[in-house]
């Protein structure tokens, strides 16, 4: 499969708003440069809607690009080159198989992301994670929506979860989560492949979504239908700035704001 990289000059902190806004149009990975970031996309969803968004978004915060097309064989190299472990004080710490092991942690991960991940958005996956903390898990259902390496799926399991749902409509997140799974030797974790149609589960205790702003408020209602009473919905993966569309977005579905989180420019809430 062949990727297009977008090479961005931008300050650090506009590049980090145009990540933002590029992970919600398709884009997959991100690397930071001294220019400012380049951001892959695969050809297959380089779509000329998405290129004329590019655009827009280079009228509306001023900055440069070119565009380079790379070959699979040259992508793998990237995610590790830029993977960076992610350490929530001393909870958890998520790391590649490359990485040392890291010390005075309760929970360790060791994931090997492939090519179609992103791991620029450490700051959502920090803040989901810090949350997941201070909730309990023992022997409790839950729905990771957007799965990706499986990274909260696995933590779930670790903390006591019995009933995991995961789903990703990416089929190399679906394999990857499976051959992460197996690397933490997690077993209870059922992974599908698609939208959230595929998911006959209700009645989750935990829902995971750390996804983007747009698939969050498409699909708030149903996530909201799968929450069992008195549970509890953790969504990240949108922007300070998207706080009150969301809010918004909660009140309208019923659901209360029990807690936001902030780190960088990004955002995480627990309602429920």
């Amino acid at each position: 499969m062949l990727y297009h990289n977008y090479k961005i000059t931008a300050s650090s902190e506009m590049a980090e708003i145009i990540t933002a806004f590029l992970g919600q149009l398709g884009f997959d990975t991100f690397k930071t440069t001294e220019q400012g970031v380049d951001a892959y996309i695969s050809n297959r969803d380089n779509t000329k809607e998405v290129q004329n968004e590019v655009e827009h978004l280079k009228a509306q915060f001023n900055f440069e690009y070119s565009v380079v097309e790379i070959a699979e064989q040259n992508w793998n190299a990237q995610w590790e080159a830029n993977f960076k472990p992610v350490v929530v004080r001393d909870f958890c710490a998520v790391r590649a198989s490359f990485h040392e092991p890291i010390p005075n942690v309760k929970f360790e991960l060791v994931i090997n992301p492939k090519m179609a991940f992103g791991t620029g958005h450490h700051e959502t996956t920090f803040m989901v994670m810090d949350v997941m903390q201070g909730l309990d898990f023992d022997g409790k259902s839950v729905f990771d929506y957007g799965c990706g390496t499986g990274i909260l799926a696995i933590l779930a399991s670790k903390l006591g979860a019995t009933i995991i749902d995961a789903v990703d409509i990416e089929n190399e997140s679906y394999l990857n989560t499976i051959e992460n799974a197996e690397i933490n030797n997690v077993n209870n974790i059922n992974t599908f492949e698609g939208t959230i149609e595929v998911i006959d589960g209700s009645d989750y205790n935990v829902i995971l979504a750390n996804i983007n702003r747009n698939v969050i408020l498409a699909t708030l209602s149903e996530l909201r239908s799968k929450l069992a009473k008195a549970g509890k919905l953790i969504i990240s993966g949108f922007l300070k700035e998207d706080e009150a569309i969301l809010r918004q977005a909660c009140i309208d579905n019923g659901l209360s704001i029990e807690k936001v989180l902030t780190k960088n420019n990004w955002l995480c809430m627990l309602v429920g």
